[in-house]
């Protein structure tokens, strides 16, 4: 694929944090992860030229086929979809941060297999908080977060840096506006009760504006970067979809848990 508009596009979204950072009077850093899921490793080239160091995948099987690459290796990699137990093994030594952590099972999982892993390393996660209570999203129910966030962070082998939200696939502004905050007010009790979590990953290509209002550290950015995806292929699940989202300047959005 042609990814000739990389540079342009990220220059734009760049631009738009910046103006809504200053809005809203933040002025901390905001990390974007450029969400490769569905393209090739010309992607991951394309990116790491533009300046993108910080790439994100939703499936494991997927993301080991870009990482364990000569250009792979180049990148710094965050898992940003679901993660099964069974594939907590491949995680240590790969990924930079998790963002999809959502029960304590998985965190004791992942704790284990951190700890056998040879490089000893804690594995940096984020809690995965279903602010909205959607039924076929992932993530710990907002009441049960502080607990649960509290037993991560115990975890040797475990780092728990912050939360991660998916808003609803909507174009309500309100709404997805009410799912940023919820997040940030979330890590904000969190503080309060002594567990300061410093990451928000909040915000896709569809409504990361909204979400750098709200307070985002970190945004996963897929087609606003790297244009629709096609259809068919390996992650071209929603294809039709993120095509009429790229084309209404970022309106629609893909039904993709993780987030692009």
């Amino acid at each position: 694929m042609n990814f000739g508009a990389l540079p342009e596009r990220l220059a734009h979204v760049r631009a738009e944090i910046a103006r809504r950072q200053a809005a809203r009077g933040w002025a901390h850093p905001v990390t974007i992860v450029a969400v490769t899921k569905g393209f090739g490793l010309d992607a991951v080239e394309a990116a790491l030229a533009a300046g993108l160091t910080d790439l994100g995948e939703h499936r494991v099987q997927e993301a080991l086929e870009k990482i364990d690459t000569p250009t792979g290796r180049r990148a710094t990699w965050h898992l940003i979809g679901h993660l099964q137990r069974n594939k907590a093994k491949h995680v240590p030594g790969r990924f930079a941060l998790v963002h999809s952590l959502d029960s304590l099972a998985l965190a004791v999982e992942l704790d284990q297999r951190a700890a056998a892993h040879a490089a000893g390393a804690p594995v940096r996660v984020l809690l995965q908080v279903n602010v909205a209570r959607e039924a076929q999203k992932s993530g710990c129910p907002p009441g049960e977060a502080p607990a649960l966030a509290r037993r991560i962070a115990e975890l040797p082998h475990l780092a728990l840096e912050g939360l991660m939200t998916i808003a609803p696939f909507t174009e309500d502004a309100d709404v997805q506006r009410r799912t940023f905050r919820g997040l940030t007010s979330l890590r904000d009790a969190l503080k309060e009760d002594g567990l300061w979590l410093a990451t928000l990953s909040m915000g896709m290509s569809a409504d990361y504006a909204i979400a750098v209002e709200e307070g985002a550290t970190v945004i996963r950015l897929g087609t606003v970067l790297f244009g629709p995806r096609a259809t068919g292929g390996a992650g071209g699940a929603g294809g039709a979809e993120g095509q009429a989202g790229a084309a209404a300047g970022g309106r629609g959005r893909g039904k993709t848990e993780g987030g692009t």
